[in-house]
């Protein structure tokens, strides 16, 4: 679990007036490192010798601790493993959950695929446990769907942050944007389904008791190739094998289907924006995905109707994925 902004002292001290209050007093408060969400966490290492993860939700985005508490009741009950709530201070914006552990899929990927592939199938499972969710309950948590606009509105990060500095302007741009268009208008005609909306490794951890899903607040209808496209191209990158077996796991088939790839396309793309504004941030962690997305992005949007023509374009302009990762990496 990750917020984007430090902790001030002042919510510290917040915290540990709260902590006491509740019978569950800190011997130590450790501030989590974070990403983009104005939410703020910190594990909480409990006097009694166990630890929990505290939240604080600003006002600005109180309904989304509603929401994180709601999602959490309908994931457990379709058998989904997500840490138990403590505690949870609608009034001033603070919940104390089950701390899963501290190290994600992400960060014990250098186990290998022999290790990893069981753990990505587990979560191919989870993948369809969320799809099956009710739709009429997802709805109600509050979050908008992945429609069009929405898909669309996402990749604009990525063209102001990735495609603009690589040298993409002009005609060449707009006849992307135009590709991009066509995408997400592909994508979100499919039936939507409940999605996790970031199910990847950051957001997956080991837990005696089953793979545990972090970050779920954002559940909510999209395109039924979503959440797998995410698990299986954001941050780990199975190699075509190892996807081939997870995608005949999921969907009864190895072919990459039509949907799979526009999801991938969009997911892929917006994911190289998101790490690009962290860096514009301050924060360089996630810079060397941002090659790797593209590439993944790149495959699928060279085999799709709607981009082909648009990306072999920019990519006889800028040469290559990589070359238009080069200006963000210097």
């Amino acid at each position: 679990m990750t917020g984007s902004h430090p902790f001030p002292p002042e919510l510290l001290a917040e915290l540990a007036a709260w902590l006491r209050a509740l019978g569950r007093p800190a011997h130590a408060l450790e501030p989590l490192a974070g990403d983009v969400s104005l939410r703020r966490y910190v594990r909480v290492r409990l006097a009694a010798g166990d630890s929990a993860i505290a939240a604080y939700y600003p006002e600005a985005i109180r309904p989304a601790q509603a929401r994180f508490e709601s999602a959490a009741a309908l994931l457990e009950r379709a058998g989904v493993r997500v840490p138990r709530r403590f505690a949870c201070d609608a009034a001033h914006g603070w919940s104390l959950v089950e701390d899963l552990g501290e190290a994600t899929l992400y960060d014990e990927r250098d186990g290998g695929w022999a290790w990893l592939e069981p753990e990505l199938a587990r979560a191919v499972d989870l993948v369809g446990r969320i799809a099956a969710l009710d739709r009429r309950a997802v709805e109600a948590l509050g979050s908008p769907p992945l429609d069009c606009a929405l898909l669309r509105r996402e990749l604009a990060q990525t063209e102001a942050l990735v495609l603009a500095p690589a040298g993409v302007a002009g005609e060449l741009a707009a006849e992307l944007a135009r590709a991009l268009d066509r995408l997400c208008a592909t994508l979100a005609a499919e039936p939507a389904v409940p999605c996790h909306r970031d199910l990847m490794a950051r957001n997956l951890v080991r837990t005696p008791a089953g793979l545990g899903v972090l970050d779920f607040q954002d559940l909510r209808l999209g395109p039924p190739g979503y959440d797998l496209a995410s698990l299986l191209n954001d941050s780990l990158f199975p190699p075509r094998e190892v996807e081939a077996r997870l995608l005949e796991r999921a969907t009864g088939s190895r072919r990459l289907r039509a949907g799979y790839r526009r999801a991938v396309a969009q997911r892929a793309l917006k994911a190289a924006g998101t790490y690009a504004a962290f860096a514009a941030r301050g924060d360089g962690r996630h810079l060397a995905l941002i090659a790797p997305t593209l590439e993944r992005a790149s495959r699928h949007l060279l085999r799709l109707a709607e981009t082909r023509a648009a990306w072999t374009a920019l990519l006889e302009s800028v040469g290559s994925p990589l070359g238009l990762a080069a200006p963000l990496l210097h």
